[in-house]
Formats: structure tokens, C-alpha cells, sequence
């Protein structure tokens, strides 16, 4: 399914909620069947720098819960690029999978189509209780004042992750933190073919992310405390456009990273074609392509001049992670149950998050030392200090991929090397604004 459809799907989803709930093995009211209890579809997101390396990691594990259930796990793993649209559709036409992954920033908008499984005391106690958890990981899986519309399973922020040995050679001793000091650092590593800093202009939930930060930092906000969407403000189009620019007017971004969104980034990185990068949990990545611990540093995002990460103006990620969600119409709602409270046990919490330089969300499981290493201390304090989390709206998934395209479209722009005006970011934020109103 192609990515603009993606809002169109959500208006279909709503419409098509009586649907999506009473197809497969079980009915809304039923929460789901035990027609086929020996079998579950699991879709995973994307973790590890591709399919093949999340299906290596997986697989090993998933045959572990075979073994222990005679539960066959059906695996795939759906890039990001194409997973929020997969699942909408899946909901819209009752044809999905029994157990799947979840961006947490979807969570409000997936749990508004009654499709998924609500996460009530009964279904809590049956994973081993609610209080497992880390509280704000559970704040992320479903609107407030109701049950949770799925588990936590993998948690995260953003870091700027650096190549040490590009900054040496440059004369640069210490990453920039601030974005004035971005540009300024920026320009001295983009030469000779290298670039400072890698982009994914075409990841609509990774332009949302970054979009995010720099409107907060700019003190706007994409939507009013009503939940009406206030996009094209002038705070937000300065936000906007001070992303696009690093690429635009700043040349510290390559322009074919406006083509990327499968972490084509994390590989210019680890193959030193780029010296910084924003991302989430970078870590087991880079040492798949052939890095090294020592090779990389890590420090917080940057915020804007005179400021530390912080509140307010000095947010500097959203508060990441990844939930763990099944469909209410599963047709093996007994062994879902098994299949999540399998993830989410302490040994799988520390063998999966170690993997993938992610924070588990199992407070247990954190006890870990392989928790305390300098990558994953900035991410805890940026968690615990300077996250912010997503708008909490029903229409949280449109919006990123309202938003999400007119900066993919900017991006377009830039690397065309046409001007990016505040008119035309204006222009665009306006028209995304309009698709959420119709």
C-alpha cells in the first residue's frame, strides 16, 4: 500500500470499525477465539539495521516458544516505512495478524478503531500484572482514563550518535550541543564526499519525530489543548524549517537522503560517509555493519543556543518505544496471551532489549548491567529528563502522516535545489492541515 493512502486508510478504518472487530476467529465482545490454537501471525517492526538481521534474532527465540507451547509463531518483519499503513489496513479489513508490533505514538490512534485487544486487569494478570512495567512505558500504550491498548515491549529516545574518528580528523573535540554549533561543526565534515549529519527524508514517522522536537523547541505545538491541529502556525513553520534547512540552506545533509527511509542513514554512518546521526538505540546496528564499541560516541540531541536538555524549549526527543499489541479478533487469543507474556518475561526483556540497544520496560529486567553502558545512560536521562511524549489524539496517526509527507515533500524540494521559503513550508503544513480537517 502506498504511503498517502495511509490517511484515507484511517478515515476507512473508523467507518469500517463493525468490521474489523467481527472478522476472523472471535467478535469484539468475545475478545478473540481458540479456532486455531496452535498457530500465531506475528508481525515485528523493523529493529536491527534490516529484515534478515531482526529475523536472525527473532527466529532462535520464537522456536524457544515453540518448544515450550507447541505454539508455531509465523514471523514477519514489516519495515517501517510500511508498517503503520499494513496495520491500518488490517483494521479496516479484519485480515491481519494475531500479534504485532506497534510504534507507541500509535497507540491512541489504533486503540480509537476498537480493533485491538484492551489491556484490562484480567489480560494484565495473565502477562504476570501491570506493575511489571515501567509507568511511563504504560502511559504510551493508549489514551489516558482507559485500558491500555497494548504492552510495552521495547523502550527508547533519541541520541545523537557521532563518529569519533571523523571528528578527529576534522579537529573537532566534542559533539555539538546545540544546533548552532550543529551547523557550525557541520560544515566543517561536509567535504570531500562525506556529510555531517544523515537524514531519512522519506520516513514519515522519522520526519515526525525530528518535527516534533524542533516545534517544541520552538514552544509551538501541532495541536490546541481541544485537539484541534494548529500546524502552520508561525512557530511550527519555523520549527519545520529549521529541519529542512540543515539540508537546505546549512549543506551539512546529503540531498539523496531525501530518498531514504530504511535506515539507509545508520549505513552511510557506519560506513563513514556520514559523521552524526539522530536516531533511536543505534547501537546493535552499527555493530552489525561492522563497527566497534569505541567507534561511535554518544551525547544528548542538541537544543537550541544557551540551553541543556531539559523542559520546555529544551525537549530533545520523543519519548520512543515500541508496544506489543493483538488483535481482538484473533483466532488464538489463549496463545497471544502466552506469545506476549513470553516477550515481555525478564529473560527475553534482557536478551531482546541487549540485542538491540533498546531500554526494557520491564523494571526487573533493567537490573541488567549491560543496562549501564554509556550509550544506554544518555538514552535513560533523556527518557527520564527531556522526552516528551507525541500528541495523545485519536488522530495521532494521520497526523504523522499528514505532517510526515510535507516534510518528506520539502525534503523533495531541497535536494532538487530549489528554495525552501517559509511560504512553502507554510503551504505545505496548511494542506496537511486541511486532509486532517476533511
Amino acid at each position: 500500500m502506498r504511503r498517502t493512502r495511509a490517511a484515507a486508510v484511517t478515515a476507512l478504518t473508523v467507518s469500517m470499525l463493525a468490521a474489523a472487530t467481527a472478522c476472523g476467529g472471535g467478535s469484539a465482545n468475545e475478545g478473540g477465539s481458540n479456532t486455531a490454537p496452535k498457530e500465531l501471525t506475528y508481525w515485528s517492526s523493523n529493529q536491527g539495521p534490516d529484515i534478515a538481521a531482526d529475523q536472525a534474532t527473532l527466529g532462535p527465540e520464537l522456536k524457544k516458544f515453540e518448544e515450550r507451547t507447541g505454539i508455531k509463531v509465523k514471523l514477519e518483519v514489516v519495515p517501517w516505512s510500511d508498517l503503520l499503513n499494513r496495520i491500518l489496513a488490517a483494521t479496516a479489513s479484519g485480515q491481519g495478524p494475531d500479534v504485532l508490533n506497534i510504534g507507541n505514538t500509535w497507540s491512541s490512534s489504533l486503540q480509537a478503531t476498537g480493533a485491538l485487544l484492551p489491556w484490562d486487569a484480567k489480560n494484565f494478570d495473565a502477562i504476570g500484572g501491570k506493575d511489571r512495567f515501567v509507568e511511563s512505558a504504560i502511559g504510551s500504550a493508549g489514551a489516558a482514563g482507559k485500558d491500555p491498548a497494548a504492552v510495552p515491549l521495547y523502550s527508547m529516545s533519541y541520541a545523537l550518535y557521532y563518529n569519533k574518528k571523523m571528528f578527529q580528523e576534522a579537529g573537532i573535540e566534542k559533539p555539538p550541543a546545540t544546533w548552532d554549533e550543529m551547523v557550525t561543526i557541520g560544515q566543517k565534515l561536509s567535504k570531500d564526499g562525506k556529510w555531517a549529519l544523515g537524514a531519512e527524508g522519506s520516513n514519515l514517522s522519522n520526519n515526525i519525530h525530528q518535527a516534533f522536537v524542533f516545534s517544541q523547541q520552538h514552544g509551538a505545538s501541532f495541536f490546541d489543548a481541544s485537539g484541534k491541529p494548529t500546524f502552520d502556525t508561525p512557530a511550527n513553520v519555523e520549527a519545520v524549517k529549521q529541519y529542512v534547512d540543515l539540508m537546505a540552506k546549512d549543506k551539512i545533509i546529503a540531498p539523496g537522503n531525501a530518498e531514504y527511509d530504511k535506515n539507509q542513514s545508520l549505513q552511510d554512518f557506519a560506513n563513514g560517509k556520514t559523521a552524526m546521526v539522530l536516531w533511536q538505540s543505534a547501537a546493535s546496528s552499527f555493530k552489525t555493519q561492522g563497527m566497534k564499541e569505541g567507534d561511535w560516541g554518544v551525547a544528548p540531541v542538541p537544543v537550541p543556543a544557551g540551553g541543556t536538555p531539559g523542559a520546555g524549549k529544551n525537549v530533545n526527543s520523543m519519548v520512543a518505544g515500541i508496544n506489543m499489541a493483538v488483535f481482538k479478533n484473533t483466532d488464538n487469543i489463549d496463545g497471544a496471551l502466552k506469545f506476549v507474556k513470553f516477550m515481555t518475561s525478564d529473560d527475553e526483556q534482557k536478551l531482546l532489549n541487549k540485542t538491540y540497544g533498546s531500554i526494557p520496560p520491564v523494571k526487573a529486567a533493567q537490573t541488567d548491567p549491560a543496562f549501564s553502558n554509556a550509550d544506554l545512560t544518555v538514552l535513560r536521562e533523556t527518557l527520564s529528563t527531556s522526552a516528551a511524549p507525541l500528541p495523545q489524539v485519536p488522530e495521532e496517526s494521520q497526523f504523522e502522516t499528514a505532517v510526515g509527507t510535507a516534510v518528506k515533500e520539502l525534503f523533495a524540494e531541497a535536494a532538487a535545489g530549489r528554495p525552501v521559503t517559509e511560504e512553502s513550508v507554510k503551504a505545505r503544513l496548511t494542506k496537511a492541515q486541511q486532509q486532517m480537517q476533511k
